[in-house]
């Protein structure tokens, strides 16, 4: 039995499931306005840029409205790692339900576990995407997206 523990954020709302998910398709919202190509439906495939430090392309694997949207990840280029595409075959994962009269949004990074390289950078990363700018998307309109 596997004891890694993949990377998991999880944040409860007072939204409803259609207002997180909608958030979550906006990928542009929240986590780049340069992304290249279609994130918001399932088969779509789209690109990650920020500067020369990480480039990835993710393709939409499953996208159920107001309850789940994963991405597989095709490619990955890490510039700061040893070993530049450990997010390569990785898959990032956010689950929606109803918790009582909130709404719950479960992130998952599957793949990435404290023994990879990228976990540290990329927990900090994720933290500030998903518990900052998604959070502040999902609650006020706004994200923190890095800019064009």
């Amino acid at each position: 039995m596997s004891t890694k523990k993949n990377l998991t954020i999880t944040m409860t709302f007072d939204e409803s499931p259609k207002k997180v998910f909608d958030a979550v398709a906006n990928v542009r919202g929240w986590w780049s306005e340069d992304l290249k190509g279609t994130s918001n439906k399932l088969g779509g495939k789209f690109n990650y840029k920020f500067k020369d430090i990480h480039t990835s392309t993710q393709r939409v694997t499953e996208f159920i409205p107001n309850k789940k949207i994963v991405w597989k990840v095709l490619d990955s280029n890490l510039s700061f790692l040893k070993q530049k595409d450990e997010w390569t075959g990785t898959e990032v994962i956010f689950e929606i339900s109803k918790k009582g009269d909130k709404t719950q949004l479960r992130f998952t990074h599957v793949g990435l576990t404290p023994d990879v390289e990228c976990y540290d950078a990329c927990f900090d990363g994720w933290g500030y995407f998903v518990k900052k700018s998604l959070k502040s998307l999902i609650k006020t309109g706004e994200g923190k997206p890095n800019p064009k």
